[in-house]
């Protein structure tokens, strides 16, 4: 079974075309810039990369399916051999609580949850109508970053505000990043040889945007983002929670709109606006090493609200088998990871120094007699969306 799995972004589309005999990624490229000039880039039996008009995201999936089936780098003779296309879908509110083959009611669930992410669920859907123009025929998922949450108790996801308030908008704590909790807690249980029903595990997604969650026996049951990818820890450009008050504050400070602000909380505070160096971690390490006091507080920051949240979440769970770290900073950064556990020995958590010298790959980099394991997993989502999509259709 072959399955494509699609992620559109406002003006990208990543792809990769997955055999789920072995798991075997056959291709995979990312088209960019589209609705400007569009640039191609595929890696498949050959590398190629194209400057190449996209006028929309239909353009850039009509462009995938051609390279798939370029006799010199595709890696199809027929697009007969997608069994399916699964697409990541940003948010799903309370409709969703797992992944789900596409139809009318869902495309409508989908533009129903616009106004939750206008950035993301637009493009999202684009991506889906589009395979649908062009595949007809072909069945298609949606796989919902927020559908691994939806096992959160009220007592987690509910904000305290007039309950009427939810009731009638849906203002409540949904969480991100699902698909990447989920697939780096079962390779958790894998690692650990123990079934992911008898777990409690803390999975940290550490990268420009992150967020941790508390997985118990296989569900999540609490999440550090909410209604927007905005509450939670700092991040590369987002300021993570803080006092709502501040909003009104900057508002009426600085003479700006209620917009602005949002765009100050979204784009220019996190480590960038502390640091005043980057959004990416790693140029604020080397900011850091280099004695900039400013990237150095914005570190410490940063793995302290970790920390913090790590801790909140054993709290939850009462107790933890394993905290584990994954995404850009997460798998590459030995720093950051020692820094977050420093803080958790009271979980009986020790860190093997020589262990934890690893990057973007699987590791268990506790001590063997640390009561609490630590592990760094690479984390994969477009295999979650395949898997999804493979046991729908199962």
């Amino acid at each position: 079974m072959k399955i494509l799995v699609v992620n559109c972004g406002s003006s990208s589309l990543k792809y990769q075309l997955i055999d789920m005999e072995g798991e075997r990624v056959l291709a995979k490229g990312l088209c960019e810039r589209i609705g400007i000039d569009g640039r191609l880039k595929h890696s498949g039996k050959a590398e190629y990369t194209a400057d190449v008009g996209m006028k929309n995201h239909t353009d850039a999936i009509r462009l995938v399916l051609n390279a798939l089936l370029n006799k010199e780098y595709g890696v199809l003779n027929s697009i007969s051999e997608v069994n399916a296309v699964g697409h990541r879908v940003v948010h799903g509110g309370e409709y969703f609580s797992q992944s789900v083959i596409v139809t009318d009611e869902v495309e409508k669930a989908i533009e129903a949850c616009y106004d939750l992410a206008p950035l993301h669920n637009p493009p999202n859907l684009i991506g889906v109508r589009a395979c649908e123009e062009l595949m007809p025929g072909v069945p298609q998922a949606a796989v919902f970053d927020t559908a691994f949450h939806q096992t959160m108790p009220p007592k987690a996801y509910l904000y305290a505000i007039p309950y009427e308030l939810y009731e009638k908008h849906k203002i409540r704590k949904y969480g991100f990043h699902g698909t990447s909790h989920k697939y780096v807690a079962q390779r958790a249980a894998v690692m650990l040889r123990r079934p992911l029903e008898s777990l409690k595990i803390i999975t940290c997604h550490l990268g420009n945007g992150a967020s941790v969650c508390a997985v118990e026996y296989g569900k999540s049951v609490d999440t550090s983002m909410g209604l927007t990818p905005l509450e939670g820890l700092a991040m590369g450009t987002r300021s993570g929670s803080l006092d709502p008050a501040i909003i009104a504050f900057l508002v009426e400070k600085e003479r700006i709109t209620v917009k602005d602000a949002e765009n100050i909380l979204n784009k220019k505070s996190g480590v960038l606006g502390l640091s005043g160096v980057s959004s990416d971690f790693r140029d604020i390490e080397d900011a850091k090493r280099q004695g900039n006091t400013r990237a150095a507080i914005a570190l410490d920051l940063f793995h302290y609200r970790v920390a913090k949240t790590a801790g909140e979440y054993a709290a939850a769970m009462n107790g933890a088998d394993a905290v584990v770290f994954t995404a850009g900073l997460g798998e590459n950064s030995m720093s950051s990871r020692a820094a977050v556990c420093a803080y958790l020995g009271y979980l009986g958590l020790q860190v093997d120094e020589r262990k934890n010298n690893t990057r973007g790959k699987e590791a268990d980099f506790a001590t063997d007699d640390s009561k609490t394991r630590a592990l760094v997993i690479p984390t994969n989502e477009e295999l979650m969306i395949a898997r999804d999509t493979a046991a729908l259709l199962a």
